[in-house]
């Protein structure tokens, strides 16, 4: 009986080691997304992508970075997250020669870094999770064209030195150089400030003859719903508007025609797709981090994982306004 007795605790004391090695997870493992302009409703939804992966595995998810457009102040968040020595890193960058320094030092001290919506080709991150940007900037580019019947002038609003951006733009470039009657007057940098998208239309529109603009583009999220209003102050119902995302007011701005489209992006699926894909790296970590894993041809991970891109007008505006109310 004492040696059933011993075999049953055996068993039972086995079954204990065996259920605790299956339980991977625990709130302990912290995983942070890193990004700037917080403040953006693109921005509250990737945090929410992020969060559902993070309560769907039982960990910790946070969510941090400046909530205005400053590169030196999202360097200093990701610092503190490698500080903190987390499972893993996605991060947004803003800036590649401010941030890429400091991805390289978690890469090197054994923390998982995954990029997403803007990416650091050149730094130690594993792969870019995230919008094809140059292929979105010629899906605008090919609606410019149309709007414009081929010729006019054209203004970007844009944010200098950030890689998705700058993409955007070549994308745009790609297209347009088949039209040479479409002119770029300008790309005008608004350093993170919508207002300086708003003030910037205002002077646009008030240009008449061959210095006429013809249509605007907006590169990043935060300046459609303020040019559209401008638009709406000078009455200046013929210009054409291009925007980027679906924030509620470009949406609002499409609605009622004062932006004729803009370009929608998958937030959320990047920042779900980014917790996950840093889980599976933190438990299965490779032999060796610090490695360009983008020139392995047995790497065992992608250069980039591609989460899609559509162009919203009024013909599906209402799909897009639908589902916003729908995720609240």
């Amino acid at each position: 009986m004492k040696t059933m007795r011993v075999v049953a605790l055996a068993l039972l004391a086995l079954g204990i080691v065996f259920t605790s090695g299956c339980k991977q997870h625990s709130p302990k493992e912290v995983y942070y997304l890193v990004s700037n302009n917080m403040g953006l409703s693109y921005w509250q939804t990737a945090a929410a992508g992020f969060k559902k992966a993070a309560a769907q595995y039982g960990v910790t998810a946070k969510v941090v970075g400046p909530q205005n457009y400053s590169a030196q102040d999202e360097l200093t968040e990701l610092q503190h997250a490698v500080a903190a020595k987390p499972a893993g890193i996605l991060i947004s960058v803003s800036d590649i020669a401010v941030l890429q320094p400091e991805i390289n030092v978690a890469i090197q001290s054994g923390i998982p870094v995954i990029t997403m919506d803007s990416d650091a080709a050149g730094s130690r991150r594993l792969y870019f999770i995230g919008t094809n940007n140059l292929e979105a900037g010629r899906l605008g580019g090919r609606r410019l064209i149309e709007k414009l019947g081929g010729k006019g002038n054209v203004v970007f609003f844009s944010l200098a030195g950030q890689p998705n951006i700058e993409e955007r733009l070549k994308g745009f470039k790609d297209v347009l150089e088949t039209r040479p009657d479409i002119h770029i007057a300008d790309v005008v940098d608004i350093k993170g400030d919508a207002r300086i998208a708003f003030d910037k239309t205002q002077q646009l529109l008030a240009q008449t003859g061959p210095q006429k603009i013809n249509a605007i583009v907006c590169l990043e999220a935060s300046s459609g719903k303020l040019v559209a209003d401008a638009v709406k102050r000078m009455n200046a119902t013929d210009r054409e508007v291009i925007a980027w995302d679906v924030d509620q007011g470009t949406l609002d701005a499409i609605k009622d025609g004062t932006i004729d489209s803009t370009i929608a992006q998958k937030p959320y699926s990047m920042a779900y797709i980014g917790l996950k894909a840093l889980d599976e790296i933190f438990h299965n970590p490779p032999k060796q981090l610090d490695r360009d894993y983008s020139s392995d041809p047995f790497s065992p991970y992608p250069d980039f994982v591609d989460t899609g891109t559509s162009l919203v007008d009024k013909n599906n505006v209402d799909l897009y306004i639908a589902a916003a109310a729908q995720a609240r």
